[in-house]
């Protein structure tokens, strides 16, 4: 019985144990401000080939399956070598469980030592945890690392995150009473620093931003004051750009699918997050040390574990209760193979197909860039006619870009998101192009 759900029996006997006569008196000091966001999934029970059926219709459903990905927005087409998944898949790391006893872990913790290691000199910061669940989930965490440090109980964002780390960073707000000043962007695609609150904990910046315009950091922390510079990060892009530790900032977080990890329809994902070592116990999650054995020879253990499951208790930094190692694995052994050199190679395709395409689109009549800024393997294109229906022309076509509603939230119409990788081939990028001059 032990793989199979509780019975509405199991059920009845278990609360009359706990001397309550339903699930919702179990529940009843949870304040109604965290119940009425509650939304019943509508869930119905089904036998396992039922489930299989369904999920095997719906997957032949799905149009863009192979379709040429250009779309964006975080989650991106990069190529991984066949070696990660040939690591991953091994019995040692893929049936592999938090490694509470380092004695038997010694092949987990050294993996996550490699991973921290190469976060860090990826970011340019001192530390780094291994990890967390998401980039959207690492922008939060940071928030409120940030709010534990300064004591304030608000942070400026930049109007440019993506939506969905945006939202996530609203929940995470809301439920620990963390105001959020949103700030706008300049015509260019830039954050505007003009006017940040002087009372915030911290500023959150993403760059490349939802615009695809990278964030100018040099300055920035002298502008800001006291407060915390957080920045979330394309790990890609820190093949050619200055890693944010370079400009002083406080704390890199970003979203690490695109180190060997597939798109996957959205996850799983993988949360990167760096700082500088004096915030080292106000890390999230956890970080594997390097240490000695009695007898001289090297080994890895839990150097900081700061969760609610452990020591601290209700002192504890987060309660995400995994460190999606498997996902943090596959980066290590992507970025491993590739090499620095192989890093910097593919984010300079990225970035050398993206602008080749973005003029080519540019040249087209009726077709413009709405933003000056410099960009990195994503752009927003503004184009002629009904941006939503062009979009589905292409999807019928087999060209697969953001939809229109991504950047329309940001109050950009008839436009479109692109996202270039080093997957994308001349052929593509020019049969793409005509796509978009025969549909105007």
């Amino acid at each position: 019985m032990r793989y199979l759900s509780h019975s509405d029996a199991d059920r009845r006997e278990m609360l009359a144990s706990i001397g309550v006569a339903s699930i919702d008196e179990l529940f009843a000091d949870i304040p109604a401000a965290v119940t009425d966001r509650f939304r019943p999934l509508g869930l119905k029970g089904r036998s396992e080939q039922e489930v299989v059926s369904t999920l095997a219709d719906s997957a032949g459903r799905n149009s863009a399956a192979d379709a040429v990905c250009f779309a964006g927005g975080g989650v991106y087409d990069h190529y991984a070598p066949s070696l990660v998944d040939h690591v991953l898949l091994r019995s040692e790391f893929f049936t592999a469980y938090t490694p509470y006893q380092p004695e038997v872990s010694q092949g987990t913790l050294t993996a996550m030592f490699e991973f921290q290691t190469m976060i860090c000199e990826l970011t340019g910061m001192d530390v780094a945890n291994a990890s967390l669940y998401d980039g959207a989930t690492a922008v939060a965490e940071a928030a409120l690392m940030a709010e534990r440090l300064k004591h304030r109980g608000r942070i400026a964002a930049a109007g440019s995150l993506f939506a969905n780390v945006r939202r996530v960073l609203g929940t995470y707000c809301w439920a620990s009473g963390i105001e959020i000043v949103d700030l706008p962007h300049r015509p260019s695609g830039v954050c505007d620093l003009s006017d940040v609150p002087e009372d915030v904990a911290a500023i959150v910046l993403q760059s490349p931003n939802a615009f695809g315009v990278i964030e100018p950091l040099d300055g920035v922390k002298e502008r800001i004051g006291d407060a915390l510079l957080i920045v979330s990060a394309n790990p890609i892009s820190l093949g050619v750009l200055e890693p944010p530790g370079a400009f002083d900032a406080d704390i890199v977080v970003g979203e690490g699918q695109p180190l060997g990890l597939p798109m996957a329809y959205g996850g799983p994902l993988l949360g990167l997050f760096a700082s500088k070592t004096e915030y080292l116990r106000q890390i999230p999650g956890r970080v594997s040390g390097r240490t000695v054995d009695v007898d001289g020879s090297v080994g890895y253990t839990m150097a900081a574990q700061t969760r609610e499951q452990h020591i601290r208790r209700e002192r504890a930094t987060s309660n995400i209760c995994t460190n999606s190692a498997l996902c943090a694995l596959a980066a290590t052994v992507y970025l491993a193979t590739i090499g620095a050199g192989g890093l910097r190679r593919v984010a300079e395709l990225c970035a050398e197909k993206a602008h080749y395409l973005a003029d080519r689109i540019a040249a087209l009549d009726g077709f413009d860039l709405p933003f000056s800024g410099a960009f990195f393997n994503e752009f927003v294109v503004r184009v002629p006619g009904d941006a939503s229906a062009l979009h589905r022309r292409l999807l019928d076509a087999g060209y697969l870009a953001d939809s229109p509603d991504a950047v329309r939230a940001f109050g950009v119409e008839n436009a479109l998101r692109i996202a270039v990788t080093e997957r994308r081939s001349r052929e593509e990028l020019d049969r793409f192009v005509d796509q978009l001059g025969g549909a105007r």
